[in-house]
């Protein structure tokens, strides 16, 4: 299994807040993990608020849970609120269902990590974070639709 490379996640997280500031967006926080949400690097800009790394990585842990963004995820807990409680008690309520965690995909579309991005809302959040992982030359699932692999872009 190739797993994201820590040159590759810090690239992320300085393309993330490069196009923050660029936006004048709130203080932004972003984690990028392993497969298995190990975290790899995580940023948090200046005064970003409190309980920022917990947020990212309850974001990154559904989206590689569910195998999908954690803004699917969130429909997900929307229409299935069962469901979700049983992820929730299964994960020790690590999961956190909004927006803002995306799967990172290499060339050949394989997850390699996951990326948790807070601070501003939710939809600003996942579009910023597909921004930090295309600036590091790797593919979203959106890129990677129409490739030979399990991509989810609705639930």
């Amino acid at each position: 299994m190739n797993i994201i490379s820590l040159e590759q996640a810090q690239t992320i997280i300085n393309a993330i807040f490069e196009k923050s500031r660029e936006l004048d967006l709130r203080p932004m926080s972003a984690v990028v993990v392993e497969p298995g949400n190990v975290v790899k690097a995580f940023g948090k800009e200046d005064h970003a608020s409190a309980l920022r790394l917990e947020m990212a990585l309850g974001k990154t842990y559904a989206a590689l849970a569910l195998g999908r963004s954690s803004s699917l995820v969130q429909v997900r807990a929307n229409e299935r609120p069962m469901f979700m409680k049983f992820i929730d008690d299964a994960s020790d309520k690590q999961v956190f269902a909004e927006g803002g965690g995306r799967l990172i995909r290499n060339a050949g579309g394989e997850v390699i990590g996951a990326v948790g991005v807070t601070g501003d809302r939710q939809d600003v959040d996942e579009d910023i974070a597909a921004h930090g992982i295309h600036s590091a030359g790797l593919k979203t699932d959106e890129d990677c639709a129409d490739m030979d692999q399990l991509v989810r872009l609705e639930n």
